[in-house]
This record gives structure tokens, sequence and C-alpha cells, in this order.
């Protein structure tokens, strides 16, 4: 629904130079997240809006897109010009074998 509505880019586009905004909840960032991801829940972005980059590209993911595709629509509508959303989430980003860990570094899951 959202997907062909704001810009997005693949996971596999998504490079180190990105900074990748996770917006999913406590646990799901708990249980597996990207390595180098910066953890903003959905609902706490509007408060912590000073936390995300404008100077440089922004990757915004959550599980399967559709929470990412909206925080993508209401940054464009903040100011922000260099923000995508992750195309597939983080399904996806496991999918295509990137790497998911837990807040130590071990191996985690996407739920």
């Amino acid at each position: 629904m959202f997907g062909s509505q704001v810009p997005s880019v693949p996971v596999t586009a998504i490079d180190d130079e990105t900074y990748l905004l996770d917006v999913r909840e406590d646990d799901e960032w708990a249980a597996g997240h990207a390595p180098g991801a910066h953890h903003v829940p959905m609902m706490e972005l509007p408060a912590r809006l000073a936390e995300v980059p404008t100077d440089r590209d922004v990757a915004v993911i959550c599980r399967s897109g559709g929470r990412s595709a909206q925080v993508v629509g209401y940054l464009l509508g903040n100011g922000w010009e260099q923000v995508r959303n992750a195309d597939g989430g983080m399904r996806q980003w496991a999918a295509v074998g990137r790497p998911v860990v837990t807040g130590d570094g071990q191996p985690g899951q996407v739920i």
C-alpha cells in the first residue's frame, strides 16, 4: 500500500555509509537487528527527530516495510530529502543473507 508512494531502496543497496534507522518495537530490536543500525521505535520518532541526520542518506527499516514507509513519508514531510524505505524490511534483509545480530553481537532473528 505505501511502497509505491514513498522512495525506496533494495536492502542489498544499503551500505555502511547509509544511516540505517530501525523503527521496530523494543522486543523486535532485541531479537535481532542489522549491525550498525540505529533504533528509534516508530512512536518515539517525533520526540527524537534530532537523532536522524539530514545531511546523509537515511534508510528506514521495520519488519516488512509498512511502518518504515509511514516513517519515510513523515520524514519527507518534515524536511528530510535523502530518506528511503528499505524494500521488504528486516525479513528481506535476512532473506538475502545480510547479518542479523542481538545486542551482544550474537546471531539474532527477525520476529
